[in-house]
């Protein structure tokens, strides 16, 4: 009875045993499952933070590059030149002075779209501004509304009273005309009508007068006679320091009530002649083999302006002296009958063919020189 009693008491303790056993196993096994569990969530996270950092870090080399490439896009842009075709290209006095002649007449600019602002083409009626002279009595950007009440009824007389910077009467055999330089006017006569306007001529040669300028000028003036509608147009001579001969002439133009279908150009014209070395610091020249031209002393009258016009020399020179103003009419002390264009700022003796065409017209008696107090300007025209 003891014995049994002993066995049954053993057998307890050794079941308790391998009870106790098994659950620490399982409670091991379990602990070392949530380890491995713990560890891959660790380990997916790292994982996740590292991959979240490369693609964070990815993102600002990606970010970075694009920065380096659109600021090298724009340094291309800022100082790209006008190849043969048509481009953009920055187009302030300082880069188109940079412009080198290669043998053609002009280069496109900005695709043949011209700088005008959205206000400057809103307005239809007729105007015409002629900049100042600089300190060096050069000419400077000339801008019009050009319609057909401001284009000459009659022939250009005579410019060759008119001496603009860098100006010399030279002569080479081999140039068209024989004359290098021209009177070239920044807007053309058949344009505007200003003859004797010193503020509207440069010293230009024979080439870029005709095949640079004057193609331009007659696509403006064939389309504004054709259609009797208004044509935005400025010409802006380009120097390059204090050079007295302008490098080139830069032409814009746009045809207002069709948006530009009609006339639209962009151009810069080189101030050049083939086979012509010039110094545009006194527009002094010599031939390219070395050869100086021939110097030529004209007096008053002398005309090399190189565009046609169909006076004669002698009914140039009576127009020019019917058009000198008497000196009373010249000084305040007696007042004159003027026509005012309020329109372009401009007064006119009333015989003056532009007196007809003006759509904004008055007539006042004044002093000259208190019609210019006002902000008028003489015609350039009849010369009052």
């Amino acid at each position: 009875m003891i014995m049994k009693k002993n066995f049954l008491t053993v057998s307890a303790v050794c079941m308790l045993s391998l009870s106790l056993i098994f659950t620490g196993c399982a409670q091991s096994k379990q602990k070392t499952e949530k380890n491995k569990q713990d560890n891959k969530k660790t380990n997916t996270q790292s994982v996740n933070k590292n991959t979240q950092a490369d693609n964070k870090n990815s993102k600002k080399k990606t970010e970075s590059k694009k920065e380096k490439t659109k600021a090298k896009t724009n340094k291309k842009e800022t100082t790209a030149t006008v190849s043969k075709s048509k481009t953009s290209v920055k187009t302030s006095d300082s880069a188109l002075a940079k412009l080198r002649f290669s043998g053609k007449a002009y280069k496109v600019i900005n695709n043949n779209n011209p700088n005008f602002s959205t206000a400057q083409l809103k307005k239809k009626s007729s105007y015409e501004k002629y900049g100042k002279l600089d300190k060096l009595g050069r000419c400077s950007t000339c801008i019009a509304m050009i319609g057909k009440d401001l284009m000459p009824s009659e022939p250009r007389g005579t410019i060759g009273m008119i001496k603009p910077t860098g100006w010399h009467t030279i002569r080479y055999d081999f140039i068209d005309g024989k004359y290098l330089y021209n009177r070239c006017h920044l807007i053309g006569y058949q344009l505007t009508g200003e003859t004797t306007n010193e503020k509207n001529l440069i010293t230009g040669t024979r080439y870029l007068n005709i095949n640079g300028m004057l193609s331009f000028e007659n696509q403006a003036a064939e389309y504004i006679k054709n259609t009797g509608n208004h044509v935005l147009y400025r010409v802006t001579p380009i120097y390059k320091g204090n050079e007295l001969l302008a490098r080139g002439v830069h032409m814009e133009a746009k045809s207002v009530e069709d948006k530009g279908k009609g006339v639209k150009f962009n151009v810069y014209c080189f101030n050049a002649e083939p086979g012509v070395k010039i110094n545009y610091k006194t527009g002094d020249s010599v031939a390219a083999d070395g050869s100086k031209g021939k110097s030529v002393k004209t007096g008053y009258g002398e005309d090399t302006s190189g565009k046609s016009s169909s006076l004669s020399s002698n009914s140039a020179a009576k127009k020019t002296e019917s058009n000198k103003t008497p000196k009373s009419d010249k000084t305040d002390s007696s007042k004159t009958t003027y026509i005012l264009n309020t329109n372009t700022m401009k007064f006119h003796r009333p015989d003056c063919g532009s007196v007809d065409s003006m759509t904004h017209k008055k007539t006042v008696k004044s002093g000259r020189s208190a019609l210019i107090n006002k902000g008028y300007d003489p015609c350039g025209r009849c010369n009052p």
